[in-house]
């Protein structure tokens, strides 16, 4: 009985691992697991990636994959990888800089495999479950650490409090996608007259803003938070349901911004930087902002078509720090915290083209209507503004919360594309043979 067992088991497994929809299960896996795992760990969401990279390859269509490479939505992020590689041809840097500089854009590689994958995949929406209860969990454990700050695995600090693992930066961003995404769920079923789970997601939501509020908030959400809600109000409300949520919104900001003094300090540092800046040379964080702009432009116009090469911005700034015009103090950084700069210091005008273009094709991408269309607009656009002030594209946290946020809900908007023009198909193929009288 036992080796009967054993060989039932044996088959089974041996069944499972030449069946490609077993496959396909176990990559669906594995990519709810590096989603999951995001807001926690960069270990373990690189891990979980190579898997489900390394699960999808066994049964891999490669004649209908490489077809998939040529559209512009895979191209283009594929060109800006080539850019950086081709980039180290002309840079002055070291070499172990130079393909130190590429490996951020390598990221962007993933991105149409993660199409291809969900474009056949339909658990496509459990990725998206995945990633607001990992951050949900989180914001739990944000106000627990408030509570009890020796839960933190982070070294206290005061302007991080309430911070588990990583860095209020990435935090902030993720509450913020979370609550504005929750918008269009919770729009949809008050239109259905589904009131208590309405409800339910608008808490959720709620929850999130409150810690941003009370607990901790970077300034590149807070400026980018009202945007992204405007955006939802312009795509998908209409006349009177954009004033009383407008209204709504501006009392429920008026009351956190009277009961939160965490909220108002943050905010007041966008002039206190300034003014310590502009009138003392004080190196504040928006000082330093503006002296890495203020270079990063220049270093632009110095090499405008092909810029200085990868990885070149660390010896550009290196050698900026000692020109008098350097405000003292000023640390320096390898990138301008700000991704159009940061690109053209490197590539140029090539580099912004191709920049703008894989925003502008995945903007395209989710024109429309659906949970699918809403959240890969919604981490477009909060990828676009935040990037006005950081390298978000290149970051580790950011830019997989792009590449996954497109690749995943593109695919699922893709399948839904593809579903109407196979039926189209199969309607022609039917008319023509009954019109040749064939079976």
């Amino acid at each position: 009985m036992t080796a009967l067992l054993r060989e039932t088991t044996g088959q089974t497994l041996r069944r499972r691992f030449r069946s490609p929809a077993a496959w396909g299960e176990t990559a669906d896996l594995f990519a709810i697991l590096t989603v999951a795992s995001l807001p926690w760990s960069t270990s373990l969401t690189a891990i979980f990636n190579a898997v489900f990279l390394v699960c999808i390859v066994p049964f891999l269509e490669l004649k209908a994959f490489l077809r998939s490479l040529t559209r512009p939505i895979c191209a283009a992020p594929i060109a800006l990888v080539l850019l950086a590689l081709i980039g180290t041809l002309w840079s002055d840097a070291a070499w172990g800089q130079r393909l130190h500089a590429v490996s951020p854009t390598v990221k962007l590689l993933v991105l149409p495999v993660l199409l291809y994958h969900f474009e056949r995949s339909q658990r496509g929406h459990w990725m998206f479950v995945a990633f607001l209860a990992s951050c949900a969990i989180l914001a739990v454990m944000s106000w627990l650490v408030v509570l009890y700050p020796g839960l933190s695995l982070r070294p206290y600090d005061p302007l991080e409090r309430g911070i588990f693992v990583k860095n209020y930066i990435d935090q902030s961003q993720e509450f913020t996608l979370c609550a504005v995404a929750l918008a269009y769920p919770v729009m949809t079923l008050l239109r259905e007259q589904r009131y208590w789970l309405a409800g339910l997601l608008t808490l959720l939501a709620l929850s999130f803003v409150a810690n941003m509020a009370f607990v901790v908030i970077s300034r590149t959400a807070l400026v980018t938070m009202p945007i992204m809600l405007g955006m939802f109000g312009l795509l998908h409300l209409r006349g009177r349901s954009v004033a009383v949520i407008t209204v709504s919104l501006l009392a429920l900001a008026a009351i956190a911004w009277q009961a939160s003094p965490q909220l108002r300090r943050t905010a007041d540092t966008f002039s206190q930087d300034y003014q310590l800046y502009m009138q003392k040379g004080i190196p504040t964080s928006m000082g330093e902002r503006l002296e890495y702009w203020r270079h990063a432009v220049q270093f632009f116009v110095q090499a405008p078509l092909k810029g200085h090469g990868t990885g070149s911005t660390q010896g550009l700034f290196e050698r900026a720090s000692t020109d008098p015009s350097w405000i003292p103090g000023v640390r320096v950084f390898p990138n301008p915290h700000n991704q159009t700069l940061h690109v053209a210091v490197q590539w140029g005008l090539m580099g912004i083209v191709v920049l703008y273009t894989i925003w502008i094709l995945h903007l395209m991408l989710f024109w429309g209507d659906g949970l699918a269309c809403w959240i890969g607009m919604l981490v477009v656009v909060q990828n676009i503004f935040t990037s006005l002030f950081n390298s978000h594209l290149f970051d580790f946290h950011e830019g997989w919360m792009y590449v996954i946020g497109v690749g995943v809900a593109g695919g699922i908007v893709n399948c839904a594309k593809q579903k109407p023009m196979e039926a189209r198909s199969e309607y022609r193929r039917a008319a023509a043979l009954a019109q040749t009288g064939d079976p």
